[in-house]
C-alpha cells in the first residue's frame, strides 16, 4: 500500500472508523475543510473511491510504514493503544473498557510530537495468530500501551503497562484504583492521569526518547534528538543548561523549520535567558522569544505550550490584553493537561489575573501528574509567595529547580517573610555569588511581573530579604 503520513494515517483510521470530519478535526486540532483535503489525497494514494474500500486497505494492511529519511526527519515516536481489557464480562465494564480506551487514543494523538496508531486499525490487528505485539511493530510502533480493568466491589482496578514493540519489554506500569460511582467521572479521570503521566514535557515517552538520543552517534543527530534533548536541558532551568538548550533547539529547527514545537521550546529557552539575568542584551532576549513563538503559532496553532509562552512575551512587551487572551486561549485548548495548567497558573500568580486562580491550576496540576518535573513546584512557589503563604512556599520551592536564580530569590524572599534571617541570608548570598549579573528589577521587567499583587508582594519580600 502506497505509504501515508503520519496525519494522512491518523484521519484514514478515524474516517473509516465512522467518525466524521468535524470529529476527526476535533480530535487533531484542525479545521474539517483540512480533514477533507486530507482524505481527497488520501483517497488518490490509495486508489480507493468509497469509505469501504478504505477500511478494506486498512485492515489489510500489515507491512511497516515508510518512514521518511534524511536530514530533516524528526521521527517522532510511534505508540500503538491496545484496546483496554476488562476483566468482567457485564456488557457496563465492556462499554468502559472502550471507552477508556477512546478517550486515551484521542488526549494522545492531540500532542504534536507523538504519533498513536488508530483504534481502528489495532481491533483490526487483534484477531492476527502471529500476537499483537509482532503486529504492532509491523505497522512501525515504538512503544505499546496495553491495560486490564478488573472491578472488584465498589471500586476498579486499572492496570497499564508501556512496553517496547522491538523487545517486548516493560517500560513503565502502574495500577489505579478507585471508587465508581461516576462511571464517566471515573473514565475522565482515569484518561487524564494516564494521558499526563505519559506525555507531559518530563513524561515517560519523553524521557525515553531522551534517553534513546543520547545513545545515538553525537556527530549525526536528527532535528528530533535534538529537541528532545533540548528539553531535557531546558528543565533544570540553570545558565549552562539553558545555554545548551538554546543551541539544540537553534539547531532542531535549522535541521527541520517546520518542527512546530522546537520553535515554541526555544521562544521559552529565550524566556529563561531574559528573566533569570543570563542575557546580556534583556530586550533582545525577548524579542527572540516572541519571534520563535511566532514561527510556532504559524505552524501549529492549537499548540496550548506556544500560546501560554506567547501570552507572557506579549506581556514583556506591554501588550497585557494579548497577553490575557493567549494565557486563555492555552487552557481552552488543553483544560486537562498539567503542563499548560502548571504554566498558565504561574502566569496567573505573576503576569495577569488572579493570584488564587493560579494557585488552584498549579494545584489541579500537581493532582493530575504525580511524577511532577521540579518546574512546577517552581510555579508552586511563587503562587504561593504572592498569595502570602510563605511556609507553603518555602515547602514547594525547595523542591523546585535547585539551581535556578528565581527559585533562590523566591526562598530569600519567603523566608525574610517568615521572619527566618538566617536562611534568608543564606539564599540571598548565593544568589548574589552564584548569579552576579541577576537582578530583582531584571526578573520583573524579563519575567515578567506585571500583575499589581505580585509586584507589590516582590518589593516588600525583596526588601525585608536585603535584595531590592
Amino acid at each position: 500500500m502506497t505509504a501515508l503520513s503520519r496525519r494522512e494515517q491518523a484521519i484514514a483510521e478515524q474516517f473509516a472508523a465512522g467518525l466524521t470530519y468535524r470529529e476527526i478535526g476535533a480530535m487533531l486540532c484542525i479545521a474539517p475543510s483540512t480533514v477533507r483535503t486530507h482524505l481527497s489525497a488520501i483517497y488518490r494514494k490509495l486508489d480507493v473511491r468509497t469509505k469501504v474500500g478504505l477500511a478494506r486497505q486498512l485492515a489489510d494492511f500489515a507491512t511497516p510504514p515508510v518512514r521518511p529519511t534524511g536530514p530533516s526527519d524528526h521521527t517522532v515516536p510511534v505508540l500503538a493503544v491496545l484496546p483496554f481489557e476488562s476483566h468482567s464480562d457485564e456488557p457496563r465494564w465492556l462499554r468502559f473498557a472502550d471507552g477508556l480506551t477512546t478517550d486515551v487514543v484521542i488526549d494522545l494523538a492531540r500532542f504534536s510530537d507523538l504519533a498513536v496508531v488508530g483504534l481502528h486499525a489495532m481491533k483490526a490487528l487483534r484477531g492476527r495468530t502471529d500476537g499483537v505485539d509482532t503486529a504492532a511493530r509491523d505497522i512501525g510502533a515504538d512503544y505499546v500501551l496495553d491495560g486490564q480493568l478488573r472491578p472488584e466491589g465498589n471500586r476498579l482496578r486499572l492496570t497499564v503497562q508501556l512496553s517496547d514493540a522491538r523487545t517486548g519489554l516493560g517500560l513503565w506500569s502502574e495500577r489505579y484504583e478507585r471508587p465508581f460511582d461516576d462511571f464517566l467521572k471515573l473514565q475522565d479521570t482515569l484518561a487524564e492521569s494516564i494521558v499526563n503521566v505519559l506525555a507531559g514535557c518530563s513524561g515517560k515517552l519523553v524521557r525515553l526518547g531522551c534517553r534513546a538520543s543520547r545513545r545515538k552517534a553525537p556527530a549525526n543527530p536528527n532535528a528530533y534528538d535534538c529537541y528532545l534533548l533540548g528539553m531535557e536541558q531546558l528543565c533544570s532551568l540553570g545558565r549552562a543548561s539553558n545555554a545548551a538548550a538554546l543551541r539544540l533547539f537553534t539547531r532542531a529547527v535549522e535541521l527541520d523549520p517546520d518542527l512546530a514545537r522546537a520553535w515554541a521550546k526555544l521562544g521559552d529557552a529565550y524566556a529563561v535567558e531574559a528573566d533569570s539575568g543570563y542575557s546580556d542584551d534583556m530586550r533582545q532576549s525577548i524579542r527572540n522569544w516572541e519571534a520563535a513563538v511566532a514561527r510556532a503559532l504559524a505552524l501549529d496553532p492549537e499548540d496550548s505550550f506556544a500560546h501560554w509562552c506567547m501570552g507572557d512575551a506579549k506581556a514583556a512587551l506591554g501588550d497585557m490584553a494579548s497577553a490575557a487572551a493567549e494565557h486563555d486561549r492555552a487552557l481552552e485548548l488543553a483544560p486537562n493537561f498539567a503542563d499548560t495548567l502548571a504554566l498558565v497558573g504561574g502566569s496567573r500568580a505573576l503576569v495577569q489575573g488572579d493570584p488564587a486562580e493560579g494557585e488552584r491550576l498549579i494545584r489541579r496540576a500537581l493532582e493530575l501528574n504525580p511524577q511532577a518535573p521540579p518546574w512546577y513546584f517552581g510555579m508552586s512557589g511563587r503562587a504561593h509567595f504572592v498569595a502570602g503563604r510563605y511556609p507553603d512556599s518555602i515547602a514547594a520551592l525547595l523542591r523546585g529547580p535547585p539551581d535556578a536564580p528565581p527559585t533562590l530569590l523566591f526562598l530569600a524572599m519567603a523566608y525574610a517573610e517568615c521572619g527566618n534571617r538566617r536562611q534568608s541570608m543564606t539564599a540571598a548570598a548565593r544568589l548574589r555569588t552564584e548569579f552576579p549579573e541577576f537582578s530583582v528589577d531584571g526578573f520583573v521587567a524579563g519575567y515578567p511581573v506585571t500583575n499589581p499583587p505580585a509586584a507589590a508582594a516582590i518589593r516588600r519580600g525583596s526588601a525585608k530579604a536585603g535584595l531590592a
